[in-house]
């Protein structure tokens, strides 16, 4: 990678600037080369998305520490750094073979599999800012869309297809999502004239009242009367799949006790089923009534 297309080269900056000195730098140069200020001037344009494309990845601190260890690869979408690096040890081991191959291997420029210089990175990513007057102008593509989906306790478990309600068509989700997890649609986002960009769902799950989702596990609330505690009994409870599970209660259970049924949690991504634990909360009879309270005091003595 040639030094005018280093980054901090770019902005004119070291290796170890503050971000302060980053952004001051940025508009600095910003504003020399701001097409406003250079009409019909194709070579400044060029240089302030050059510069912009720089602050870019120079201010967000994750795509900066990216950068530094691995160069432009770094950038690149769906870049894996643990993988990255358990490459590089997997290399090392072999001691110094050179040529890009074991031993030799190195990010940046064409590294990585020969993905190509930074000019060709960072004109992807930023819709031809560093296209740097080779060959025509790179059309952009439509906006990438967010929308939310909300999804049924069911639907999280088992995946399958789910209605796209205000879009259009269904999507078939794998079982086990998660809430707050994004799916992304590969070119049904809005049209542009380099094409259509992408739909990212955001799914939102409907959690059934009573229930609470931790991790691969699901918690449910269950309510027992005084006698059920006391002697013991049977309670039938909701299951995710929409059936019922008789549970056996155990004479003398106290409040908060907690029972599992394995295998009726939350689908783990790498197979099978977290568990369903019952939490019993004790519930007592309310009001004012003469036989009520008899009932209570005579039930003092019992403590």
């Amino acid at each position: 990678m040639s030094d005018d297309k280093d980054l901090y080269a770019i902005l004119g900056v070291s290796k170890d600037a503050e971000a302060g000195e980053i952004k001051k730098a940025y508009r600095k140069l910003a504003r020399e080369y701001h097409p406003d200020r250079n009409p019909d001037d194709p070579a400044a344009e060029a240089r302030f998305k050059e510069i912009s494309a720089a602050h870019a990845v120079l201010s967000d601190e994750r795509k900066r520490t990216l950068y530094d260890e691995f160069g432009p690869d770094g950038l690149r979408e769906g870049f894996d750094p643990d993988a990255a690096r358990n490459y590089q040890r997997w290399a090392g081991s072999f001691g110094g073979m050179g040529g890009g191959r074991p031993g030799g291997f190195q990010f940046g420029g064409s590294g990585l599999g020969g993905f190509g210089d930074l000019d060709d990175l960072l004109g992807n990513l930023f819709g031809g800012a560093f296209g740097g007057g080779r060959g025509p102008r790179v059309q952009r593509r439509g906006r990438d869309v967010e929308r939310q989906l909300t999804l049924s306790l069911r639907q999280a478990i088992d995946g399958g297809e789910v209605h796209l309600p205000g879009i259009g068509g269904n999507v078939k989700l794998p079982p086990g999502v998660a809430d707050g997890q994004k799916i992304r649609l590969q070119g049904k986002g809005q049209e542009g004239p380099g094409g259509a960009g992408d739909l990212y769902l955001v799914l939102n799950i409907a959690v059934p009242p009573g229930y609470t989702v931790e991790g691969d596990d699901l918690i449910l609330a269950v309510p027992i009367t005084v006698s059920q505690a006391v002697k013991g009994g049977t309670v039938e409870v909701p299951t995710p799949e929409g059936t019922t599970l008789t549970l056996k209660i155990p004479a003398g259970s106290q409040g908060g006790r907690r029972m599992r049924a394995r295998g009726k949690g939350m689908t783990r991504r790498g197979g099978g089923r977290g568990h369903l634990y019952l939490d019993l909360q004790i519930r007592v009879p309310t009001g004012d009534d003469p036989a009520l309270i008899e009932l209570v005091e005579a039930l003092d003595a019992h403590y």
